[in-house]
Formats: C-alpha cells, sequence, structure tokens
C-alpha cells in the first residue's frame, strides 16, 4: 500500500504531466515544424524557383544555426532569470514573425538572411525547456518528461511532411504564392498564436502555480530544492566552470553527433524519397512522399519514451544514449546502396529510432551536476555547440551531393559521426567525479 507521500508525489507528477507537457509538447511541434520545413520546400519547387543547387539549398538551411549559436547562452540566463513564460513568449512571436517573412522571399540572399534571423529569433527555446523542465520534474522522472517534449519532433516531423505536403499542393496560387511560400505562410502563424496563450497559461515555477494546491507547491518544491542542494554539495559547478570545462564540450560534440543524424535526415530525407523516381522508377505524388517521409518518424516517436522511462527505472544512462546512437550510426550509410525503396526506408527508420532514443536520454546527462545558473548555460552552451550540426549536416550533405552527384557519401559522414558521438558517451560516463571545495 503506498504512503501518503508517494501517493501525493504520484498525484503532483501527473498533474504536472498533465498540465505542462501538453502545451510544451505543441510550442516545439510548430518550434521543430517551422525549422525544417525548408527541407520539404526544397524539392517542391522553392530550389527551382529561386535556383538552389544542393550546396546553396544546404547553406540556407544549415545558416540557421549560426544565428542560433550566437545567442544561445545569453537567451537561456535571461529565462533563468526573468521566467519562462515571458521569455518564450517574446522568442515565439519573434520566430513566428520571421516565419511568416519566408513565404515571400524574393531570391536566394533574402532566404539565407531570413534563415540566419530565424535562429537569432529562436536562439534560447529548446535549452530553455530542458531548463524549465528541470524545474518541475525530479530526475527520476526526467528523461520521461524529456522524451514527451521530445516526441514533438519525430510527431511534427510526421504529421508536419504530410501538412507541409497538403499545403504545398493544395495552396499553389493562394494569393498569388506558390504552394511552398504558401506553406510557410500558414505554418508561421501559429507560433505567434501560441504566445499569447503561453503568456498567460504557463507557469513558471511550482511556487507560482495556482493549480497546484498549498500541499502539492510543498512537496514538490522541497522535493525539487533537496535535489538541488545535493547536487551542488557532490558537484560544484558555477556558470564559468560550466562554461569552460573539457567535459561540457565533450558532451556537446555527442550532442552534436545526435542532432547531425537529426538533421541530416530532416533536410535531406525529402530529396532521397523524391529521388526514388529515378532510381527505382517509384512514382510518388508530393502526399504521398509525404507519407512515406512520415514513417521513420512515427518509428521514433513510439521508441522515444519506452526507451527513457526504462533509462529513468533503471537509473543507467550512459549506455541509454550510446547503443541507440550505434545502431542509428550503423543503418544509415547502407540506406542506399539497398536494392528497392522498402529496404531503403528500412534503414532510413532503424536510423530514425536511434536519434528518438537517444535525443531525450541524453539531456539526464548533464542534469546530474549541473544546477541552477550552470544549467542555465552549461545547457545552453551543449545544445547550441550541439546544434551547430544544423549547419554543418546539410552543408556538408549538399556539398558532397554536389561533389559526388550521389547521397552516399554524405550518409556514410553522418554514420561515422554518430558512431564516434557514441564511443565519447562511454568514455564520458554518466557523470563526472564529485568536486572537492
Amino acid at each position: 500500500m503506498p504512503t501518503k507521500t508517494s501517493a501525493l508525489g504520484n498525484r503532483v507528477m501527473a498533474k504536472a504531466a498533465v498540465r505542462v507537457m501538453p502545451l510544451l509538447m505543441l510550442l516545439y511541434f510548430v518550434n521543430y515544424l517551422d525549422r525544417v520545413n525548408i527541407g520539404f520546400a526544397g524539392p517542391n519547387g522553392m530550389n527551382k524557383e529561386l535556383g538552389l543547387t544542393a550546396t546553396a539549398f544546404g547553406l540556407a538551411s544549415g545558416i540557421f544555426f549560426i544565428g542560433y549559436l550566437i545567442l544561445e547562452v545569453p537567451s537561456n540566463l535571461a529565462l533563468h532569470r526573468f521566467g519562462a513564460r515571458r521569455w518564450i513568449a517574446r522568442i515565439m512571436i519573434t520566430w513566428g514573425a520571421v516565419a511568416v517573412a519566408m513565404a515571400f522571399v524574393p531570391n536566394t540572399t533574402t532566404l539565407v538572411v531570413l534563415r540566419f534571423v530565424l535562429g537569432v529569433a529562436e536562439a534560447g527555446f529548446f535549452p530553455g525547456i530542458i531548463l524549465y523542465l528541470t524545474y518541475w520534474f525530479p530526475a527520476a522522472q526526467r528523461a520521461k518528461a524529456v522524451a514527451l517534449f521530445m516526441c514533438a519532433v519525430p510527431v511534427s516531423s510526421a504529421i508536419g511532411s504530410t501538412v507541409s505536403s497538403l499545403l504545398i499542393s493544395g495552396g499553389h496560387g493562394v494569393f498569388g504564392l506558390s504552394g511552398w511560400r504558401f506553406m510557410f505562410l500558414v505554418e508561421g502563424v501559429p507560433a505567434i498564436l501560441l504566445a499569447v496563450v503561453t503568456w498567460f497559461c504557463l507557469s513558471d515555477r511550482p511556487e507560482t502555480a495556482k493549480w497546484l494546491s498549498a500541499e502539492e507547491r510543498d512537496w514538490l518544491t522541497s522535493e525539487l530544492d533537496a535535489e538541488r542542494r545535493a547536487t551542488e554539495a557532490e558537484h560544484h559547478w558555477p556558470l564559468r566552470k560550466a562554461l569552460t570545462h573539457p567535459r561540457i564540450l565533450g558532451l556537446a560534440f555527442v550532442y552534436f553527433a545526435v542532432v547531425y543524424g537529426l538533421y541530416a535526415l530532416g533536410f535531406f530525407l525529402p530529396t532521397i524519397i523524391a529521388g526514388f523516381g529515378e532510381e527505382f522508377g517509384t512514382k510518388l505524388t508530393v502526399l504521398q512522399a509525404g507519407l512515406v517521409n512520415a514513417i521513420p518518424y512515427v518509428a521514433g516517436a513510439l521508441v522515444m519514451v519506452p526507451w527513457a522511462r526504462h533509462g529513468d527505472r533503471t537509473g543507467e544512462r550512459t549506455w541509454h544514449v550510446a547503443l541507440p546512437m550505434l545502431v542509428g550510426g550503423a543503418a544509415i550509410p547502407v540506406a542506399l546502396y539497398l536494392g528497392n525503396p522498402y529496404a531503403t526506408m528500412t534503414a532510413v527508420t532503424i536510423c530514425a529510432m536511434g536519434v528518438c532514443a537517444a535525443l531525450p536520454t541524453f539531456w539526464a546527462l548533464p542534469s546530474n551536476f549541473l544546477s541552477g545558473a550552470a544549467a542555465a548555460g552549461g545547457i545552453a552552451l551543449i545544445n547550441a555547440l550541439g546544434n551547430l550540426s544544423g549547419f554543418v549536416a546539410p552543408y556538408v550533405t549538399g556539398w558532397l551531393r554536389d561533389l559526388t552527384g550521389t547521397q552516399r557519401t554524405g550518409l556514410w559522414v553522418v554514420g561515422a559521426c554518430m558512431v564516434a558521438g557514441a564511443v565519447l558517451a562511454v568514455a564520458l560516463g554518466a557523470k563526472p567525479r564529485a568536486s572537492r571545495r
């Protein structure tokens, strides 16, 4: 029979999950879709209309992450200081405005500039949410909470591919716009609307949550405070150390490797599928291609939460990151050597499942030893450096395609990067030795 304390804790965690997670998942769904929808626009009219080569498309796709890098750490420190509700709403309004402006780009230069500005506008959103979850969920439930939040990645890729395809095919000529321009316009508006919802509905911390009773607020606050004090006592990491320590740089490379696979698929999978017609004689409509693009991400979504829950239950972190990276990294290079589209999509799906399983469990690693302002800065730095792969992956993949005339070399690089990241994750281990004051 559960004790009063455990029953109270279960009730509070259930309330927090129901009240906090759906909104965060919706925000990330829109965020990720606005970030990668250029991948659907490219092969469906944008590249031809603007005269983009594969290299230029990769540059436009990836330069987002240079702007993202510049303001990532300052933005997350601002969220820690001013509160998630205000800061996330501010981020969403600015990114929504830039996403809408993407519908009216006249040339390659403007496209590249707007993608850079979009990265500046979005800076701090993702690490801000990861930090925000540490305010609400103790370590024993955190990987599962992050997995629920990050389910928005495969879901937005799966549903978003179909929605984007429908907007492109059905929106051609609406307002005098090309289909891909109409898609950018429609998919940019929800961010602005959800900024208003965030302002009124998001609670900064448990202490300010009116939907928790006083007893529930006290329990959650005391649990999180006790955990924070224990972390600080074992691992004394001030902000400066969190921004300069080699371990943080190592974790940033591990995350770089995971996200390299994610963005290589996100930006170039629609192009790979579009090439099935030439390589295998498979003819797909825009909608059918969108549905095929969704398959790897549906499978990825199905493994995310169970894998993270298993990590929470066992307390093991390192191999819950490294193992799916190894599997995904081994699968992706062989995808384009297979003799039919079904086998190719199977290999791509295995890679997507590996990426999706590793992503949420990774964030349990830095939260093992970072807290407070150090967590805000360290998590932001890891995310910023790791997301440089969002620039490198599409640019290098596009450049190698132009250089070699095939996607194969680029996908070998994806696989090698993921395997190297897995090896480093094992070498680093779950957390550093306890610090001596």
